[in-house]
C-alpha cells in the first residue's frame, strides 16, 4: 500500500524505528462549505499510496450511492465517515487522518466549514502547525474563508497554504488565480498572517496536489505535497526559556521520587539551577530520565522524568523554570475565549479551568467584547453564546504560571469545564505579557465613565484643613519598619491637629485587596488600587500615608504618575536585609516561611533611585524617623 511496503514486510522493527524518527507535522484544512477539503485529503491519501485496497473498493461502491463523481471513486468519502456527512455532502465533525511519506509523518484534520461548527474547528486547530485554507476558484474569498482565517490566526497557526481549488472549473485561468491571491493578501495583512504560500490546484483531478499540473504550466511553484514535506516550522521551542509542567509525581518505591511531564519549551540539563513555580523553591537538576535511559540534557517536546538534588515540595500542576527566570504567575489575566456550550457564558459563575496538568476553580469577571469573526469588528457584549469568540478577564482561585498563547501554547492554552456537568464549555488563549501582565495602571475606565468635577475648590479645603493634600509612600523590605513609621507619622500629624489616613499594604489585603496574592503582578495591583484610594482622598483634601514593599520601580513610578508629582512624596527605608531578618525572625530565613517569594531574599528588590527621602533607620527610633519625614513635609509646605 505504501512506499515502505517492502520494508514493512521484511523488517517491521526497522520500519517502526524509521517511522518513529520522522518529524511530525499537524495540518488543518479549512475553508467554506463545498470548497473541497475532504476531497483534498482523500487525494493526498490516495496519491501517496496510503489507501488500502479494501478501503478503495468500499469507497468505489459507496460513491455510486453517496458520491458526486459518477462512476469514479469519490475520494471525499475516505474522510466523511458519518452517515449524515455522506448524505449532505458536508463535514460536520473534525476528522483526523494519519499518513506518512519518506520525509515526514502527518496528522491532518478536516474541519467543518459551517458557522455553527466553529467550536469543532477550534478544537481541530488547537494543536496544528500549518493550515491549508481552501478557496473555491469560482467564488473567491467568502465569509467562511474570512472566519476561518481569523480562527487560524487566533489559534497561533503561523504557516498557511492558500489552496485555490477547482481551477478546472475556471479553465485553469492564471488571471483568476492572481485575482483571488490579491484579494486574500489584503485579508492576510489585516489579520497579521505572514508566512503565506499560494497554490492553484484541483483536488478532484489531482493537479498540483502530489504531482505537478500539466494544465497550469504558468505555475512554477511546488506542489502541495512538496510544501508540507519541506516547510520549516519556525516556532523553535528549544530557543525559549525552559518551561516544564509537572504532570505526575513518579514514586515507584521509597528510594525514588521523580517528576514526570513533557517539556513545553527550552532545554533542561543535569546540574541546572531551577525553581519550582508558583512556590519559587530553588533546587538543582540531579538526573534526567528519558525513555531510553539517563541523559545529560533534554529539550522540547521530549517527555522525561526529572529528579532534584533537594527535597522540594512539588506536585502535579507545578512548573519547573530556570532559577533566574521571571515567569508570569497570576490569578487574574485576559484571554480570548471560544465558547462551546449551548448555555451562555455568564460572568460571575464558577467553572473549572484546566491548563495542561494544572486544574483549579475560576470565574470570568467580565466579557470585554465579542469579536465579529466575519467583519473583525469588536462588539459590546455582556456574555458569550455558542460558537462566539470574545475577550474575557479570568480570575482563578490558585495562581497559574501563564504565558501568552502565541509564545507558548502549553502554558497559554486552557479549557473551561462546567462544574456540574463536567462538560468542556470553552477554550481559551491567554493574552499576557511578561512586563504588563495584570498591569492595570494604564487601563482606561469603561466607555462612558467620566470622573466628576469637585464642587469644593482645593484652595478652600486647604484653608479649612491648614495643609495641602499629599500621599507619602513609604517603601522598603519586609521588616524595615514601614507600618510602624506610617502610624508614628500619623500620630505626629495628629498632635499638630492634622488628620491623616494610613493605607498599609497588609491592611488593604484584609479588605479591598483580599483577592490578591504576593506574586509580582499582584503586588503591583495591590499598590495600584491603594493609590487610587489615596488619589480620591487627596482630591478631598486629605493626607494619606501608605506603607508598601513595592519592589518594582515600574510600579513605584506608576504610583507617582497616578498621584501627581505635586502631591507624591516617596520615602524609602534603606534598612539592610540582615537587620530586617533580625526584626522578622524566621519570616526571612527561606525555610520556615511558607511564602517564598520574598523581595530582597528570594526575589529581586529594585532599589529606588529618585526617592525624595532615603532613611537608614537601623539605629533610629520610629519617632526620629517620623520627625525626619515631618521636616520634609514642612520644607515642601505641605503643612501650613
Amino acid at each position: 500500500m505504501s512506499h515502505k511496503s517492502d520494508l514493512i514486510e521484511n523488517d517491521i522493527l526497522a520500519y517502526l524505528r524509521e517511522h518513529e524518527q520522522k518529524e511530525l507535522l499537524r495540518i488543518l484544512t479549512c475553508g467554506s462549505v463545498d470548497d473541497g477539503k475532504s476531497t483534498l485529503i482523500g487525494r493526498l491519501l490516495h496519491d501517496s499510496k496510503m489507501v488500502y485496497e479494501d478501503q478503495l473498493d468500499a469507497v468505489t461502491r459507496d460513491s455510486k450511492k453517496s458520491g458526486t463523481t459518477g462512476d469514479k471513486p469519490d475520494l471525499a468519502l475516505l474522510v466523511d465517515g458519518l452517515k449524515s456527512e455522506r448524505e449532505q455532502g458536508i463535514t460536520i465533525d473534525v476528522a483526523y487522518r494519519y499518513f506518512s511519506t519518506s520525509k515526514r509523518k502527518f496528522i491532518i484534520a478536516d474541519c467543518p466549514g459551517h458557522e455553527q461548527y466553529t467550536r469543532n474547528m477550534a478544537t481541530g486547530a488547537s494543536t496544528c502547525d500549518l493550515a491549508i485554507i481552501l478557496i473555491d476558484a469560482r467564488h473567491g474569498v467568502q465569509e467562511q474563508t474570512r472566519r476561518h482565517s481569523y480562527i487560524v490566526r487566533l489559534l497561533g497557526i503561523n504557516h498557511v497554504v492558500v489552496a485555490i481549488n477547482k481551477m478546472d472549473l475556471e479553465n485553469w485561468s492564471e488571471d483568476r488565480f492572481n485575482e483571488i491571491k490579491s484579494e486574500y493578501t489584503e485579508l492576510a495583512k489585516k489579520l497579521g498572517l505572514k508566512d503565506l504560500r499560494f497554490l492553484p490546484m484541483s483536488a478532484l483531478s489531482g493537479d498540483n496536489v502530489v504531482e505537478p499540473s500539466q494544465n497550469m504550466p504558468w505555475h512554477k511553484g511546488p506542489t502541495l505535497m512538496h510544501i508540507i514535506e519541506s516547510v520549516h516550522i519556525g516556532k523553535d521551542l528549544t530557543q525559549k526559556d525552559l518551561r516544564f509542567p509537572i504532570q505526575w509525581v513518579n514514586r515507584p518505591n521509597l528510594n525514588f521520587r521523580g517528576f514526570s511531564g513533557q517539556i513545553a519549551s527550552g532545554v533542561v540539563r543535569v546540574g541546572q539551577e531551577i525553581k519550582v513555580m508558583p512556590s519559587g523553591r530553588d533546587t538543582v537538576i540531579k538526573e534526567i530520565h528519558a525513555p531510553d535511559g539517563l541523559v545529560d540534557e533534554a529539550f522540547a517536546p521530549m517527555s522525561v522524568t526529572l529528579t532534584f538534588e533537594d527535597e522540594v515540595d512539588a506536585s502535579r500542576g507545578d512548573t519547573v523554570v530556570p532559577k533566574k527566570a521571571k515567569p508570569v504567575v497570576a490569578n487574574r489575566f485576559e484571554a480570548m475565549m471560544v465558547w462551546m456550550n449551548d448555555d451562555d457564558l455568564v460572568p460571575g459563575r464558577e467553572y473549572i479551568i484546566k491548563q495542561g496538568p494544572h486544574q483549579t476553580v475560576c470565574q470570568v469577571n467580565h466579557v470585554g467584547y465579542r469579536h465579529n469573526v466575519n467583519t473583525f469588528e469588536k462588539e459590546d457584549a455582556s456574555k458569550l453564546r455558542l460558537n462566539e469568540i470574545g475577550k474575557v478577564e479570568i480570575r482563578t482561585i490558585e495562581p497559574l504560571v501563564i504565558s501568552d498563547y502565541d509564545q507558548n501554547r502549553a502554558l497559554g492554552g486552557f479549557v473551561i469545564i462546567d462544574r456540574m456537568s463536567n462538560l468542556t464549555v470553552g477554550a481559551g488563549m491567554a493574552r499576557v505579557d511578561s512586563r504588563t501582565a495584570q498591569d492595570h495602571w494604564q487601563t482606561p475606565p469603561p466607555t462612558g465613565v467620566t470622573r466628576p468635577e469637585l464642587t469644593i475648590p482645593e484652595s478652600d479645603r486647604v484653608r479649612l484643613n491648614r495643609h495641602h493634600p499629599a500621599t507619602i509612600l513609604i517603601t522598603g523590605l519586609s521588616g524595615s519598619g514601614k507600618t510602624t513609621t506610617a502610624h508614628e507619622l500619623s500620630r505626629a500629624l495628629f498632635q499638630r491637629e492634622i488628620n491623616s489616613f494610613v493605607l498599609d499594604g497588609q491592611m488593604m489585603r484584609s479588605g479591598l485587596n483580599r483577592d490578591l496574592g504576593f506574586q509580582p503582578s499582584e503586588r503591583s495591583e495591590n499598590l495600584r488600587r491603594t493609590m487610587e484610594v489615596a488619589k480620591l482622598l487627596n482630591d478631598q483634601g486629605a493626607i494619606c500615608i501608605a506603607g508598601f514593599v513595592a519592589p518594582e520601580d515600574h510600579a513605584r513610578q506608576s504610583a507617582r504618575s497616578l498621584i501627581g508629582d505635586g502631591r507624591f512624596i516617596h520615602v524609602h527605608l534603606s534598612t539592610s536585609i540582615s537587620v530586617c531578618q533580625s526584626r522578622k525572625g524566621s519570616n526571612h530565613n527561606g525555610q520556615s516561611d511558607s511564602r517564598t517569594n520574598v523581595p530582597g531574599v528570594t526575589e529581586e528588590y529594585e532599589v529606588p533611585e529618585n526617592a525624595e527621602l532615603v532613611i537608614d533607620n537601623t539605629n533610629l527610633t520610629p519617632e526620629h524617623v517620623a520627625e525626619l519625614i515631618l521636616a520634609e513635609l514642612d520644607q515642601r509646605k505641605i503643612t501650613l
